[in-house]
């Protein structure tokens, strides 16, 4: 990277930093920290939870899988959006309408409290553990961009081996960035940046686009020039059972994960969250044709070298996604998506930071620790456990490269326990009969029974010597081993919630509670739909993206290449109109609500 590109980074965290500090301004209770008081219009839900699936993986993993096999990369992005739009349909306005204000309130009156704590800790911990290797992941991205040298005042700053910035310096900058983000402003200055980071790396991929398909001499020769089998849907294990076993799996995801019912219950009304919902779906159906093109040509600009090792296959895609877009952006742009690549990721880390702090405070602290706390103690309660779950992220980040092989254990382990996970919980959204014994039956069967499958039968066929019979479990898991990820523990506790709902012969006194909190809030006054509703937020991004078109059109004038400058001038006037656009709508509907 050049220094406006360095600059360009500079000026987008500082903004991200302005808008959190405005933010923090508007806390002032928990409701406003971890729910935005119920008033996050419909549309930055949406996009927030489009973000929310976002991180470094998409770029890193994703666009790696694009690079190497194609097509295949866009069919499973896809995936969220058929997802996220049966969601739609079936569960956020449902999520919305039981008038509680998050998942863990919902399990602590439908289960009691013992469930609640369980998905705290392994999820407060774990989780955040986790959550530090797409930190560090996309540390390793970055830092490869950023060469110091030994003479320099920063040389400090530099790995030894690489001559690059250190992995470990940059993560530790961007989980401290990410705790601030979420520390001062709570949930609105989360949903605020995730917008902001949606708008930039959508326009900035939409240039990415043209300008490397003129680079290969267009689509059709793009096509002509791929790999056999480069653009069918599916490719090697990614097969159509293995998609299948995807949307299912992220339906339970996006319909009961608690990052995501958080953007359904920020929202006023049902139909805001079913609509919040929609826009995630629509945009991940249209987005991926878009988002994996650049790794997808770049593979017919640099195709892999024979005789590589598979260690140095998976470095080569890893990075083919930031090289496609340093080989065509101009000085300034690849800043510009840098930093908006480096905000995605900690879009997904605010989000999971917000939930987990706000379920600590409520149902830990509040209930557990201090029953008559206030308000404003509450809030500052919250911001602590905002940095202690941030601590957790940053030691996954540090820890990671030395782990090894362990975190692809972790990796594996995360994936195959979202159904049994979150399965117990959309069941109970619906079930009266479903009792919090059978909830830990089937959720610690299913787990098992997922990891048995996975360090198990994939093992090898000596797991299950000595027992008769058995030899076909084997040879059924390994036909596709990404399969038997997706489907071993969620059907098991899909089999387990069934008899459990066949076997009860009475409604669970959890059920009566939420049935309560339901009826109470369908008396409130029903929203209109303008009441109250604020043109803020999208003044405030329409403001920024000005400030960002400037930035570009300033940039173009002190730049010496002549293609380059007339890439910066054209983003910089579509971001403008872009800005425009948003400005004005937000003016007419100002006007309409003072008339």
């Amino acid at each position: 990277m050049s220094f406006p590109d360095y600059l360009v980074l500079l000026l987008y965290v500082i903004g991200l930093l302005a808008i959190t500090v405005y933010f923090a301004t508007r806390v002032k209770n928990t409701s406003d920290m971890f729910s935005a008081g119920g008033q996050s219009p419909w549309w930055m839900s949406g996009l927030s939870g489009f973000m929310t699936m976002f991180s470094a993986g998409t770029f890193v993993v994703w666009g790696g899988v694009a690079y190497r096999y194609g097509l295949v990369a866009v069919s499973i992005s896809m995936c969220y959006g058929v997802a996220a739009l049966l969601v739609g349909w079936t569960l956020a306005g449902y999520w919305r309408r039981l008038g509680v204000s998050s998942a863990s309130e919902f399990l602590d009156r439908r289960f009691g409290p013992s469930i609640v704590q369980f998905y705290i800790w392994l999820n407060g911990t774990f989780g955040m553990f986790s959550m530090g290797l797409a930190v560090y992941g996309l540390s390793v991205i970055v830092a490869a961009l950023v060469p110091i040298s030994p003479e320099s005042s920063l040389a400090f700053l530099a790995d030894a081996d690489t001559g690059h910035l250190s992995v470990t310096y940059l993560s530790i900058a961007l989980c401290i960035l990410v705790v601030v983000i979420t520390f001062a402003g709570g949930l609105w200055a989360v949903l605020m940046t995730d917008v902001l980071q949606f708008i930039v790396l959508t326009v900035s991929v939409m240039f990415v686009v043209p300008l490397i398909l003129d680079q290969v001499g267009g689509f059709n020769a793009f096509a002509s020039q791929a790999p056999e089998g480069f653009l069918k849907p599916v490719a090697a294990d990614f097969t159509w059972w293995f998609l299948l076993g995807w949307v299912a799996v992220h339906y339970f995801k996006v319909g009961g994960e608690w990052a995501f019912v958080q953007r359904y219950t920020c929202v006023r009304t049902p139909k805001d969250a079913r609509k919040s919902a929609y826009i995630f779906g629509v945009m991940y159906l249209i987005s991926p044709i878009f988002w994996m093109l650049p790794p997808m040509i770049y593979r017919v600009i640099e195709p892999i070298p024979e005789g590589l090792s598979a260690a140095e296959i998976n470095q080569l895609s890893e990075q083919a996604y930031i090289r496609a877009c340093e080989f065509v952006l101009p000085a300034g742009m690849v800043g510009l998506l840098v930093a908006a690549m480096a905000s995605a990721t900690a879009s997904m880390a605010t989000t999971q930071l917000n939930v987990y702090a706000g379920a600590l405070t409520a149902e830990f602290y509040q209930k557990l620790v201090r029953p008559h706390a206030n308000q404003k103690e509450l809030v500052r309660v919250g911001r602590v456990m905002t940095v202690v779950l941030g601590v957790i992220v940053l030691s996954g980040a540090i820890l990671i490269p030395r782990l090894g092989t362990y975190v692809g254990f972790i990796l594996a382990v995360t994936a195959m326990l979202t159904g049994p996970l979150v399965l117990p919980t959309i069941w109970g959204l619906f079930s009266k009969k479903l009792s919090l014994s059978a909830v830990w039956i089937v959720t610690i069967v299913g787990g098992l029974s997922a990891v048995l499958a996975r360090f198990g039968l994939l093992s090898g066929p000596e797991f299950l010597v000595g027992v008769p019979g058995t030899a076909w479990l084997h040879d059924l898991a390994t036909i596709n081993p990404r399969v038997t990820d997706l489907v071993v523990g969620s059907s098991v506790t899909l089999v387990g919630l069934c008899i459990a709902e066949l076997t009860s012969s009475r409604d669970y006194v959890g059920w009566s509670r939420v049935s309560a909190i339901t009826a109470a809030y369908a008396k409130q006054p029903e929203d209109n739909g303008q009441s109250g509703r604020s043109t803020l937020p999208a003044e405030i991004c329409g403001y920024t993206v000005v400030f960002l078109s400037l930035l570009m059109l300033i940039l173009a004038v002190f730049t010496s290449d002549t293609q380059g400058r007339g890439v910066l001038i054209t983003f910089g006037l579509i971001m403008l109109l872009l800005a425009g656009l948003i400005l004005g709508i937000c003016y007419r509907l100002a006007r309409r609500s003072t008339h």
